[in-house]
C-alpha cells in the first residue's frame, strides 16, 4: 500500500509539475512559479502523508526555524516549517520555503543544535533554489528524469524508484544520479551557508556532523534500508572532512541553548506519537532513573493517558507540574484530563492559568471553552471560542461548537452562521447550503445578511464545479 501512495503521489506531481513549470515557451521559474508549485506540493503532500499538527511540537519546531531564517537577508517568501509522522530518517524543502523533517529523525536526535543543523542545511538549498534549478532544467532532459527529481525530492531513492518502476514511465538510469540527489557542489554550498547561519544564530555547527554521523553509524543490511536523508544528501568522506575542518577552525565557544524545550517537544513526540510498547518502557525507566526530571514524569503521564490509565496519568502529570509548575503544556494536559474526567471546576482552574501563560495554544483555549460550556459560562465559552477561531479558523470542531454555544444562548443566527462554516470546509454543501439559509432567516444585521449571501454564492459555485467533476468522473468509468 505504500507504494501505490507513492505512485499515486508521484504521477499527480509529475502532471502538475509538467503543467506549470514546463509551458512552451518558458525560460525558466519564477518566483511566483515556484510559490504555485509549492502549494500543490504541499496539498499532495497533507493528502497523502500524516502531518503532526500538535501545537507544541509545531510550535517549538517553527521557532527553531525562524531563528535560522532571521540570519538571513530579505527573501522573496516566508519559510514554513512540519513534522510528518513517518519513522524514517528524512528531512527535504520543497520549491518557496517548506521545509518537512520525518518524525523518525526527530525521534532519534539528542538536542537542539542538531535540529537546527538539519534545518539550517534544508534551509540554504532552498536559499540557493537548489530544487528549482533542477526543476528550470527540466526541459533539458526527458520526463523520466523529471519524474525522478520530483520524486526524489519527496519520497528518496528507494521510494523514487519503486514508483517509477510501477507506473513505467521509463529508465531513468543516465540521470539518476542527477535527478535523485544533490549534487556534491549543492552539498558543499548547503553546507557552507548552513554552517555561518547556524552560527550567526547561536549554534556551534556540531549537529550537522553528529547527525550524519549517527545516520552512518547504524547498522544497513541493504540498499533499501538506508535511511532516505543519506541518499538524497550523501555524506561523502570528503563533505564529512569539510565540516570537520570548518568546525575546528570556527568553534571557539560552546553556544547557550536551553535545551528544556527541544526535551520537551521530543518527550511529547516519543509519548505520543511513537511506538506505545516503546514509550511505556522508556518513560518508566526515566521516572526511576531521573526522579527530579519534570519531563520524564510528562513523559510517564501522556503515555498511560494514551494507553487509557486517566487516574495514573494524572498522577504523573501533577508530579511534573510540581517539579515546572508554569509550564503551559503540562497544566493544559492536566486540565484535558480533568475535563474528561468530568471535574470541571478542577479543568477551568488548570486551563484559565495555562491560558493567561500562553494564550495563543489552540488546545488550551478549545478546552478552556468546552469547560466553560459545562459549568453554564456560555457567554465567556463564545468569547473563549472566538478568540480560538481568530488564531486558527481551521481547528477540528471549533465551529461547530461555537455553533452549538450559541444555540444555547438562543442565538439562532450565529449558531446556523457557524455551523454553516463548519459544514463548508467540510466540503459537506447540502448541509453548508441548509445552515446558511437557515442563518439569513434569524439574522437582522444588514452586514452580516450580505456576509452569509457571499457565502452561499461562494458554495453554491463550489457545489455545482463538485458536481460536474462527478459526472465526468462517472462517464469515463
Amino acid at each position: 500500500m505504500k507504494i501505490v501512495k507513492q505512485c499515486i503521489l508521484l504521477c499527480t506531481v509529475l502532471i502538475i509539475a509538467c503543467g506549470i513549470i514546463s509551458p512552451k515557451g518558458a525560460s525558466g521559474i519564477t518566483i511566483q512559479q515556484e510559490e504555485e508549485l509549492a502549494n500543490e506540493f504541499i496539498k499532495l503532500i497533507l493528502s497523502h502523508y500524516e502531518v503532526i499538527t500538535d501545537p507544541l511540537i509545531t510550535n517549538y519546531i517553527n521557532d527553531v526555524g525562524q531563528k535560522i531564517v532571521s540570519t538571513l537577508p530579505p527573501q522573496p517568501f516566508s519559510y514554513h516549517f512540519y513534522v510528518i509522522k513517518e519513522d524514517t530518517y528524512n528531512a527535504f524543502a520543497t520549491p518557496a520555503g517548506h521545509i518537512f523533517i520525518h518524525s523518525g529523525l526527530l525521534e532519534a536526535m539528542d538536542n537542539e543544535e542538531e535540529l537546527a543543523c538539519v534545518l539550517a542545511h534544508e534551509i540554504s538549498h532552498v536559499v540557493c533554489r537548489h530544487i528549482s534549478k533542477k526543476i528550470e532544467r527540466a526541459e533539458k532532459v526527458n520526463y523520466a528524469t523529471l519524474a525522478g527529481v520530483v520524486a526524489g525530492v519527496l519520497l528518496g531513492t528507494a521510494g523514487a524508484s519503486a514508483a517509477a518502476n510501477a507506473v513505467t514511465i521509463g529508465s531513468m538510469a543516465a540521470g539518476q544520479s542527477y535527478a535523485l540527489a544533490y549534487g556534491r557542489e549543492d552539498e558543499r554550498q548547503a553546507d557552507q551557508i548552513g554552517l555561518n547561519v547556524l552560527r550567526k544564530a547561536g549554534y556551534n555547527g556540531k549537529g550537522l556532523i553528529s547527525t550524519l554521523k549517527k545516520m552512518r553509524s547504524k547498522r544497513w543490511f541493504d540498499s533499501n534500508q538506508i535511511p532516505t536523508y543519506l541518499t538524497t544528501h550523501p555524506a561523502s568522506e570528503e563533505r564529512m572532512a569539510y565540516i570537520d575542518t570548518w568546525l575546528e577552525k570556527h568553534n571557539k565557544t560552546e553556544p547557550n541553548i536551553n535545551d528544556y524545550y527541544f526535551k520537551r517537544a521530543h518527550t511529547r513526540l516519543v509519548a505520543i506519537y511513537g511506538d506505545e510498547d516503546v514509550a511505556l518502557r522508556k518513560f518508566k525507566s526515566d521516572v526511576h532513573n531521573h526522579p527530579d526530571d519534570p519531563l520524564a514524569y510528562y513523559g510517564y503521564g501522556l503515555i498511560l493517558d494514551r494507553k487509557g490509565d486517566h487516574k495514573a496519568a494524572e498522577k504523573y502529570l501533577k508530579a511534573a507540574l510540581g517539579k515546572r509548575a508554569f509550564d503551559p503544556y503540562i497544566l493544559k494536559d492536566l486540565g484535558r484530563l480533568y475535563f474528561l474526567d468530568g471535574n470541571y471546576q478542577q479543568a477551568f482552574s488548570i486551563l484559565d492559568g495555562a491560558a493567561s501563560i500562553n494564550s495563543n495554544d489552540p488546545d488550551i483555549l478549545f478546552y478552556l471553552g468546552r469547560t466553560q460550556v459545562e459549568l453554564g459560562h456560555l457567554a465567556d465559552a463564545v468569547a473563549t471560542f472566538e478568540k480560538l477561531i481568530s488564531k486558527q479558523q481551521n481547528y477540528p470542531r471549533a465551529l461547530f461548537t461555537l455553533g452549538e454555544t450559541y444555540w444555547k444562548l438562543g442565538k439562532k443566527g450565529d449558531a446556523h452562521y457557524y455551523l454553516g462554516i463548519h459544514y463548508k470546509n467540510k466540503r459537506d454543501f447540502k448541509n453548508a447550503i441548509f445552515h446558511l439559509k437557515k442563518a439569513l432567516e434569524y439574522i437582522n444585521e444588514p452586514y452580516k445578511k450580505v456576509k452569509v449571501e457571499k457565502l452561499l454564492k461562494e458554495i453554491r459555485k463550489k457545489k455545482s464545479k463538485s458536481e460536474k467533476d462527478d459526472d465526468n468522473k462517472a462517464q469515463k468509468n
